[in-house]
């Protein structure tokens, strides 16, 4: 007697960051004609609504995806189509207060079919619903038989009846209604790439029979505290005669912003720099190539500061050698579980180029921190609005711009932006730029800052959207606590609602994705 084949083993359970080079290419099989998700689009998903976002596994493989979120009904119920529904996708209309889920994707790889995936991820969501406490399910659903019939129903809503009735046959619409789903009408041009759907969807509406009205508490205000603190040193800039003394002062303004129980320090782009003065001045170009010499011991002593003193460290800029032999100017995040994470500048300025020839990265993402995801905007970085976007859409509530300028101008440029980037994501933007001057170290001898943290502008934040801000030309330390809740709160109720009144449908910035 032959022996018996092992059974498979099917699991299902929440997408992980992990998980998304697998589900990308699940999408590719599943629609081979359109683009899949992007990174960033799985990201922003994974970061506004983690427990919505679905896999299955069998034997390990990623056989199935489902991505849900958060919606009010007076938004789920009115006309729409999936980009203006979804943010493109990044689930940028999520609100966590929604009453209602919404189905923005499911699929099933095409080789696994009849194994009831579908059914394992609308019952995740029927699950997740009944477990939040919600009215119920809805989403645009496909109608794949329309276009064939097409000539006989000119109007899709009489295509929609006709499959109710039961004159003619859908294959998805009739699943949806297995699964308990009941259409609602037509989303006319919810889809225009879903060619077989003629570019229409159902409204699929599943309710949730265990819902009850929340009984009014009479407290007034939100109870969720979700407090972060964040330090911004202000340094000043000064000639030193061993590069001890540099490292001596940054476990000094470490130390005292974990001494006020800090979450995060910011420094200032190049304040590194500092360790050229106690060498003979060189040529720019020269001297760029020397900071690069310094990476290691610089990486080093500020991932065992963070680990240390319990403190996230947003270090400012450090030039920085790549593989290829180029330099750039690269963002370190120390986070206190001792992992190192690295962000590019994109944009090197004018003088950058010239006087030091560093190169621009090419790619920006969030980083997950164990306060939530941020971003990282390296000085002129802020002032190109479509970065603070990219890193808004993946899900960042607090942005980090370390500056370095030399003018009052280069300034104001880098803190006008900072506060557009805050008031157009609706998230916190922290500054930290330095001051003082270095004589002997090229293309550094003067500095201009005033730092700064700043708020979306709105009644739930600081009067000037400023929650802290520095001395002009001063060093020190400006500490100030944001509350991730107001933010949430903003986004859904605020006076203004600039990520979800995007006109999705009139624009769109779409990014090139990192090659594999």
């Amino acid at each position: 007697m032959p022996p018996a084949k092992p059974k498979s083993t099917v699991v299902v359970r929440n997408l992980t960051h992990q998980d998304i080079p697998s589900v990308r290419s699940l999408v590719e099989r599943v629609y081979p004609d359109e683009d899949t998700y992007t990174i960033s689009m799985m990201v922003g998903q994974i970061n506004r609504f983690p427990e919505g976002q679905f896999v299955v596994l069998i034997d390990g493989d990623i056989v199935g995806y489902a991505a849900t979120f958060r919606i009010t009904e007076s938004q789920a119920f009115k006309p729409h189509d999936w980009v203006g529904i979804t943010g493109n996708g990044h689930l940028s209309r999520h609100d966590e207060n929604g009453d209602w889920l919404y189905g923005m994707e499911v699929c099933v790889d095409p080789n696994r079919r009849r194994l009831k995936i579908g059914n394992r991820l609308y019952n995740a969501r029927m699950q997740l619903c009944q477990e939040l406490q919600l009215k119920g399910i809805l989403f645009g659903g496909r109608m794949p038989g329309y276009d064939r019939k097409r000539k006989l129903y000119p109007n899709p809503a009489d295509y929609l009846q006709a499959v109710i009735d039961n004159k003619i046959k859908d294959s998805v619409i009739s699943f949806h209604r297995r699964m308990g789903f009941e259409p609602s009408g037509v989303l006319e041009n919810y889809s225009p790439t879903d060619t077989p759907s003629g570019g229409h969807a159902t409204l699929m509406v599943w309710k949730n029979h265990d819902y009850t009205e929340p009984e009014a508490s009479g407290v007034i205000g939100r109870v969720n505290r979700d407090l972060v603190r964040i330090v911004s040193v202000q340094k000043q800039a000064r000639t030193i005669t061993h590069v001890d003394e540099f490292f001596s002062a940054l476990d000094y303004f470490v130390g005292v912003a974990a001494d006020y129980k800090g979450d995060f320090v910011l420094f200032p782009e190049l304040f590194s720099l500092e360790l050229l003065s106690c060498e003979a001045e060189v040529a720019p170009d020269v001297a760029i190539a020397r900071m690069t010499e310094y990476t290691d011991r610089f990486v080093q002593h500020m991932s065992q500061l963070a680990v240390r003193c319990n403190i996230n460290i947003i270090g400012g800029s450090h030039p920085t050698k790549t593989d290829d032999g180029d330099i750039q100017n690269v963002g370190y995040v120390f986070l206190r579980d001792g992992s190192v994470q690295m962000q590019e500048k994109l944009h090197p300025t004018p003088d950058e180029k010239y006087w030091w020839s560093i190169q621009g990265g090419d790619e920006i993402n969030v980083i997950q921190t164990d306060c939530g995801p941020i971003g990282v905007m390296i000085c002129y970085d802020s002032e190109f609005p479509e970065i603070g976007r990219r890193l808004a859409d993946q899900g960042a509530q607090i942005l980090f711009v370390p500056y370095c300028t030399d003018t009052r101008q280069g300034h104001l440029r880098v803190k006008y932006c900072c506060q557009a980037r805050a008031i157009e994501n609706q998230l916190f933007v922290a500054t930290s730029g330095m001051v003082g001057n270095l004589k002997n170290v090229a293309n550094i001898d003067i500095n201009y800052a005033q730092s700064a943290i700043y708020t979306p502008s709105d009644f739930t934040f600081a009067r000037d959207g400023i929650a802290a801000e520095a001395t002009e030309n001063a060093e020190m330390v400006i500490v100030a606590d944001v509350d991730l809740s107001n933010l949430r709160h903003a986004r859904a109720q605020g006076e203004v609602r600039n990520l979800k009144d995007r006109r999705l449908d009139l624009y769109n910035v779409k990014w090139k994705e990192p090659r594999k």
